[in-house]
Formats: structure tokens, sequence, C-alpha cells
């Protein structure tokens, strides 16, 4: 069992059916119809019920939730959060809200206990590990910064592999936060790794996903220069020249996980780039592309800036 401040966080394998809590997560489309995957279990075992109310309710926006009794199930309330949208897709943005929503709604209705399965990983195919990234991300946040009746959440996760994984990611997440890294707000530093025809930039493996500036945080007793120096090698195998600072950037919005300060620098490019183990991937962008694209964080309103300055 894992404590974040006043709330208790349990990872276990079963049928979250059966779970004896307060209310119980269902991930749900946009029109609340409970056809398949874990939503028409916890029908059939709740009855037609659960699905009228919540119909009466649609439609619900992605990554929204809305609640309703429970029928014959074991828990109080059921808490339906939009996973998917209207082509029964999802991804990292969309799952990140509902499981931030389905916490807001158990802290509405005041329960005390609140059972959550593996969100997106059943009709919205989002793999594993993500989503167990992403879920501990936001609960951490809720038990960390949020006052409310929950004081204890379950991981519930039917199968042996989908338990194993969640144990594993949630666990080591949350207790790196915590024991490691403290309660922040964290210093990192980003660089813009400048070529003739354009800058680098890398392809994130860890949410949030998507492209990104090569950067990470401070290590204790390291300075900034030194940490972006170190950070733009780790994850690019370039050295840097001609090192300046551009900008500090501490929106406590600009990092979806936690509150981060950035201190972003400007330097040229050394060296062959080739991405480190903290990348899926690294590209050169040329300067009048860059901004076609989408970035994680505030990446595209620090590289907006850097090119007017430039």
């Amino acid at each position: 069992m894992l404590k974040i401040k006043n709330l208790e966080l349990k990872i276990v394998q079963g049928d979250i059916s059966v779970l004896k809590a307060d209310a119980v997560v269902n991930p749900a489309n946009g029109r609340m119809t409970m056809g398949g995957g874990l939503a028409q279990w916890l029908k059939e075992k709740g009855g037609e019920v659960i699905e009228c109310e919540a119909m009466k309710q649609a439609p619900v926006a992605v990554g929204e939730a809305i609640a309703t009794k429970a029928g014959k199930l074991a828990v109080k309330r059921v808490i339906h959060t939009v996973t998917v949208d209207q082509n029964f897709k999802t991804d990292e943005h969309i799952i990140r809200r509902a499981c931030a929503s389905a916490l807001r709604c158990a802290a509405s209705l005041k329960v005390e206990s609140l059972a959550l399965p593996a969100l997106g990983c059943g009709v919205g195919g989002f793999p594993t590990v993500g989503a167990a990234k992403i879920m501990s991300q936001e609960i951490l946040k809720f038990g960390r910064f949020e006052k409310s009746s929950v004081k204890k959440i379950i991981l519930c996760l039917f199968d042996e592999a989908t338990f194993q994984i969640f144990d594993k990611i949630v666990t080591g997440y949350i207790n790196h936060v915590q024991n490691d890294m403290g309660l922040g707000p964290y210093v990192a530093v980003d660089a813009i790794i400048e070529f003739s025809e354009g800058i680098i930039i890398i392809e994130r493996s860890n949410p949030p996903y998507g492209w990104a500036l090569p950067g990470g945080f401070v290590d204790y007793g390291e300075s900034l220069e030194h940490a972006v120096g170190r950070e733009v090698k780790e994850e690019t195998n370039l050295n840097l020249k001609n090192v300046r600072q551009l900008k500090t950037y501490s929106d406590p919005r600009r990092d979806p996980r936690f509150h981060t300060v950035s201190t972003v620098f400007v330097g040229k490019g050394v060296g062959r780039p080739q991405f480190g183990d903290d990348a899926k991937g690294l590209k050169l962008v040329k300067y009048q592309d860059l901004l076609k694209l989408e970035y994680a964080f505030d990446h595209k309103q620090v590289i907006k800036e850097y090119l007017k300055q430039r």
C-alpha cells in the first residue's frame, strides 16, 4: 500500500464489480451506452438502471465525468468518465482529463473510497504502461494538493499482466517522486540546439508524449549550465557551444505532471545527433517548419518566442 499524504493507494488484481468501495469508475463513451468492455460487465452485474440513469445525462464531453447510482453493485455510486472520442479512440490527453475528472467527481460526491480500472486500455487500446504512468501522475497530484473526502483509492486490474505492469509502474513512480524529488516546484532546463538549417527536437518516450525540446531536471549540487549540457549530451549525443539563456518559464500549468520551473538555453550543436535512452526519436526541423508541429509542455510557445527573438 502507498501513502500520499492522507490518501491510501492500493493496487490489486481482481473483479472491480465485486470490490467494496463507495464508488467505482466506469470508462465510458460520450453517449453513456454500456455495450462493451468493463461498462457492459458493470451493467450486467448491477442492472440496466445504471445505463438508463447515465444516458439521461448524455451527451458527456470527452474527458468529463458524471455519476449515477450503482444498482445491484456493492458500491454506492458509479462514476462514468469519458475515455474515448466518438470514434472510440483515445490518447494521453483524454486519459489524463478523464482520470482527473473522475477524481474530482468522487470528491464532489464526498465518497471516502474509490475503485479505478486501467483507463483507456480496453476499447481505446491505449498502451498499459502509458496509462499506468498517466494515472500515477494524476492520482499523485490529487492526493498531494486536493483537500477532499477521498481517503482510499484502489487500482483494480482484471488480468495478471496488467496488474504486474501497474504495480511496478505506479509504485516506482510515486515512490520516486515522493522520496527522491520532494514536493517541488522542480527545477528543470531545456535546450534549443541550433544548426544552420534548423533546431533539434526529440520525441518523448514517457508521458507527456510528443515532440519536445531536449532537457530535464537539475540534479542536486548542479548548476543550470552544467545540467543543460548534461541533458543535451544524454538525449542527443551533442555538445553545446556559445550557450546563452533565452528565458525562464514558471507557469504552474506548463507541465501536466507537476509544477516545474524551466530555464531555456540556446546554443550551437556540435557533433552528430543521436537520440539517447530517454527519447523515442530525434529529428532536425527547419526553422520555417517549427510551428507546424505540436509539442509537449509549453514548448510551442517557447519556440515561438525564440523565433521572434531570432
